[in-house]
């Protein structure tokens, strides 16, 4: 233990500490902006400078580790005048339009220049712009960069994709695309962690809100939306709700609220993704010559990215199932159409996704079948749901609670946990033992594969067979899997891969929360959700039977394979 001062309080904490995290454990908080534990502690920004007492320059509390007898000054005159110097001089160089930042009212910068008291900046204002393709779905706004490295340290870190570097030098040192490149030229899979991990306005999905708006004002169209199994257990964090108080009830209330004619669970096309790449695993295991091991799930636009770029003699080892919302966006302008006697042509089709990547998958022209223009027309991030609720004043706490719309709003506990890392596997399982066995299994048999552990594995039996599985959340634990599987020192039978760190509850649409990580929390409510549900197996979910029995024939028929299926193979990226 290293035993110290800190604002004239005793502090003692173990070795390697730093004066930033030990200032924490005393109940005092030094300001930062650059900062990320174990991902970005290299004192970029200098606004969590403090004092020691007998040096004469001031150190920065992020990375300078605590020693025994030091005392520690946070809000010296000396460091408070050097905090609010940084913190000027980052404002010089930065585009402060705060009422047209997606940030406003969640900005770090923001709120340490209001804590100080800035209202004016001694510094002339010669912020960076540059060009930008504002079709990608991820956009990088240049004039509000802060050059705290947080993205290149994100992106490198977690995600081993290695897309921002520095550029320039001297006082035009700052953050791009590697290699000056453009960012549709680059491996880039739109996870969206550099968003989220970002302190300011810099990064942000691509808005498409205006699109919305004209399809809900034109009357001649109808707007269905879907939503996916990760939004429930974040979408009040936008809007004040406390998660007792954000149940599903009021979320569709709100888009009900919003205008929206039909509002599904996507948790319904979750359960028929399981019935098709489940009845694929099966045939693929029954039948293993005559496919390359191990199968891999597709659901994650941004892990097939990953794959196509990384390793493309893999593509062959995904399943060919769509994700979740292309299989009810085929599904919406076909089936429920028909059904609900609504011209295809005139639907909207709208999905609330926690996720960027999801932005790309709508506009690949593979994954288009139904025949009426783009299955999924526009996807919404969580985020851009909140500010869709905070635009029209929505009192969500007074919402009385309302069901998704019939037929095609029921969905089981196993589709609910498609939103966990490791949730696609478990539901997969447990429908791809009943198609084996034709019995069910124990509901929680397959619980090994649930968890934060960034690459887990497993074996289960079905009916005397070993089906070894794996599973991985985040790049960086997904390019050490892949790595060991091409080197042949590990042999699975059924991989699901996750682009982000926990799953889609961590994605990169997810509400903002510095310094949070609240994938595992998120993750562990699907899983309540789950165990409190009536029907926990995909293959029980009445309207998924009756999809198959009015519509598709049976998992995997011609038709099926025509909708709900996809060439990954020929995917634009």
């Amino acid at each position: 233990m290293v035993n110290l001062r800190i604002n004239n309080v005793d502090v003692s904490v173990p070795e390697n500490t730093t004066i930033l995290e030990a200032a924490r454990l005393a109940g005092i908080e030094i300001p930062h902006l650059c900062y990320l534990k174990d991902i970005n502690e290299i004192g970029a920004c200098r606004v969590c400078v403090v004092e020691i007492e007998g040096m004469d320059e001031l150190v920065s509390s992020c990375n300078t580790l605590c020693r025994d007898g030091m005392h520690v000054l946070t809000n010296s005159p000396k460091a408070r005048a050097c905090r609010r110097y940084n913190i000027e001089f980052i404002l010089a160089n930065h585009k402060s339009h705060c009422t047209t930042c997606t940030r406003s009212g969640n900005c770090v910068l923001q709120k340490i220049s209001n804590d100080l008291g800035i209202v004016d900046t001694p510094f002339e204002n010669t912020y960076e712009e540059s060009a930008w393709n504002m079709e990608s779905p991820l956009i990088r706004d240049a004039s509000k960069c802060v050059k705290c490295m947080r993205c290149i340290q994100t992106c490198d870190k977690i995600q081993s994709m290695g897309i921002w570097d520095i550029t320039g030098t001297g006082y035009r040192t700052t953050v791009g695309v590697k290699d000056n490149q453009d960012i549709k030229d680059t491996h880039c899979v739109y996870c969206g962690q550099c968003i989220t991990h970002c302190p300011v306005g810099a990064l942000r999905e691509r808005n498409d809100l205006s699109k919305l708006y004209r399809a809900l004002a034109d009357p001649e169209i109808t707007t269905v939306v879907q939503v996916a199994p990760a939004v429930r257990v974040a979408w009040g964090e936008g809007v004040g709700l406390h998660s007792s108080m954000s149940t599903t009830g009021k979320m569709v209330s709100a888009l009900k609220q919003i205008g929206f004619d039909y509002v599904y669970d996507t948790v319904y096309s979750a359960d028929l993704t399981i019935m098709e790449e489940g009845s694929e695993f099966v045939e693929r295991f029954t039948h293993k010559d005559e496919y390359s091991w191990p199968m891999f799930t597709s659901c994650c636009p941004g892990w097939v990215r990953f794959t196509k770029h990384e390793y493309p003699d893999y593509v062959k080892n995904l399943s060919t199932a769509k994700s979740p919302q292309q299989m009810f966006g085929a599904v919406i302008k076909s089936y429920v159409a028909k059904k609900n006697d609504i011209d295809p042509d005139k639907i909207f089709s709208v999905s609330v996704m926690p996720c960027v990547a999801k932005k790309y998958e709508c506009g690949v022209e593979q994954v288009n079948d139904a025949g009426h223009g783009r299955d999924v027309d526009m996807v919404l991030t969580t985020r851009e749901l909140d500010r869709l609720i905070r635009a029209d004043r929505i009192q969500v706490e007074h919402l009385n609670e309302s069901r998704f719309d019939e037929v095609f709003g029921e969905g089981t506990g196993a589709g609910v946990i498609f939103g966990a890392t490791g949730g696609v596997m478990e539901a997969a399982l447990r429908s791809a033992y009943f198609l084996i066995t034709g019995s069910n299994p124990p509901v929680e048999a397959f619980k090994q594969v649930r968890g934060m552990n960034g690459w887990k594995e497993a074996v289960f039996e079905i009916e005397g067979m070993d089906v070894r599985v794996a599973v991985a959340s985040g790049l960086a634990n997904t390019r050490r899997l892949m790595e060991a599987i091409d080197k042949g020192e590990v042999e699975y039978d059924f991989v699901e891969i996750m682009a982000c760190p926990g799953g889609c509850a961590g994605g990169g649409g997810q509400p903002i929360h510095e310094g949070e990580e609240l994938a595992e929390s998120r993750g562990k409510s699907l899983y309540g959700i789950d165990k409190n549900s009536k029907l926990r197996f995909s293959h029980e979910n009445p309207s998924v039977i009756l999809t198959y029995e009015e519509y598709l024939e049976k998992p995997n028929s011609h038709l099926a394979h025509e909708l709900l299926h996809t060439d990954l193979e020929s995917w634009e990226l």
